[in-house]
């Protein structure tokens, strides 16, 4: 776990010294895809090492749990940041952003129906306990003798 942190820290650390320089050389005062580079250093990293054989479970682990906290925080502080942008910005950044809203929620609708029905998780597991019901019934039936006639009088 310690080896998929130390990973995570060393992408994160390029990644944010190389965005500083690209701030500084596109004449920007601020960290220009930082966070980018250093997810697309990690998935090279990971990518580098499984070709390796050398990711392990632990460096997966490791990755893993820090994704899981620091992707959704980096996002969240993103978004926060556009906003108040946005605000600034006036009436029509703010009607463009309200329409690429509206244009991927019907963007997703439209592919959704499109796709047909599809099964839940809960139909899937129901399924797959049904067939692998059948499946040990086939394996081993149970031989049941026939009923005998009730006695007549």
């Amino acid at each position: 776990m310690i080896a998929g942190v130390a990973l995570l820290a060393i992408c994160t650390l390029i990644g944010q010294l190389l965005g500083e320089w690209l701030g500084v050389l596109l004449g920007v005062k601020a960290n220009v895809g930082g966070v980018g580079i250093a997810m697309i250093l990690l998935i090279v990293a990971r990518m580098w090492l499984k070709s390796r054989g050398r990711y392990q479970e632990g460096v997966s682990r490791g990755i893993g749990f820090w994704a899981a906290l620091y992707i959704p925080i980096v996002v969240a502080m993103a978004a926060q940041q556009d906003v108040v942008a946005a605000v600034e910005g006036g009436p029509v950044v703010l009607i463009a952003g309200v329409g690429a809203l509206l244009v991927c929620f019907s963007a997703v609708a439209l592919i959704s129906r499109l796709s047909g029905t599809s099964e839940t998780m809960d139909e899937i597991e129901a399924r797959e306990a049904r067939e692998a019901e059948r499946a040990a019934l086939a394996a081993n039936p149970i031989v049941h003798p026939a009923p005998h006639p009730a006695p007549q009088r």
